[in-house]
């Protein structure tokens, strides 16, 4: 029995054909024929059963055969906020598997002690749609281009806010403790740089509403922290 091939089409019953990149991957990978089935998704939450009608070298086109709403696995809006490291491969690794576990938000921090101060959004979209498709997701995370630390805090007043970091002359408690004792659904966590936010970022940030955190006793690489956020987040609201 032939596997089902799953494909990220945005606005799929408005069109009959697949995008150019993953009709590529259609044909030239897979080598889906005429009369062969495969999954779409819009990353909005509905799944689409549709069946492959003309396979040439350059156009997959599709008939929808069946319109599958998806219902969500998780509760609430949860959104990750991270500096990113000097690495982008560390970075690219958090976000493929920051969207496997499940996440509604990515943002990245321009920091006071960033090693990085730019990212290719493109590349990180690419990184995004491979593994909603390998997740099976039905919603696709949105993306937002890096902004520096103030702009996004004086731009994120209201809801459930957490700020990670290791500084002990700040109260801390535990995030997932929070987070499971908590009765509001979205959940906002913020992650600094290898060499973490500054004192004065985090105090910034605490004196405009957020909470200040720990992910645990370990100290944990930014990638590693972001995942784990990722994951409390998750197992707090299933």
């Amino acid at each position: 029995m032939k596997e089902t091939r799953y494909f990220y089409v945005p606005q799929a019953p408005e069109r009959n054909e697949l995008p150019e990149e993953e009709a590529q991957h259609a044909l030239r990978v897979l080598r889906l024929k005429e009369g062969d089935e495969m999954i779409l998704m819009d990353g909005q939450g509905t799944f689409y059963r549709a069946e492959v009608t003309i396979a040439s070298s350059k156009h997959c086109m599709y008939a929808i055969l069946e319109t599958m709403p998806q219902e969500r696995t998780w509760e609430g809006h949860l959104h990750l906020a991270i500096a990113p490291t000097k690495m982008m491969e560390r970075m690219e690794w958090l976000v493929e598997k920051a969207t496997e576990v499940g996440v509604d938000e990515l943002s990245f921090l321009d920091c006071r002690f960033s090693e990085r101060r730019s990212i290719k959004l493109p590349r990180i979209e690419k990184i995004v749609v491979s593994a909603v498709k390998q997740s099976r997701k039905a919603w696709m995370p949105r993306l937002n281009e890096m902004a520096s630390f103030r702009t996004f805090i004086d731009c994120h007043q209201t809801g459930r806010r957490y700020i990670a970091h290791c500084y002990d002359e700040v109260p801390r408690r535990n995030l997932f403790d929070l987070l499971r004792l908590g009765d509001e659904q979205d959940a906002l966590v913020l992650v600094g740089p290898e060499g973490d936010f500054s004192i004065d970022e985090v105090n910034y940030a605490v004196e405009r509403g957020f909470v200040s955190v720990d992910l645990g006793k370990s100290r944990l690489r930014t990638e590693t922290a972001g995942l784990a956020a990722v994951m409390m987040m998750q197992l707090s609201k299933q």
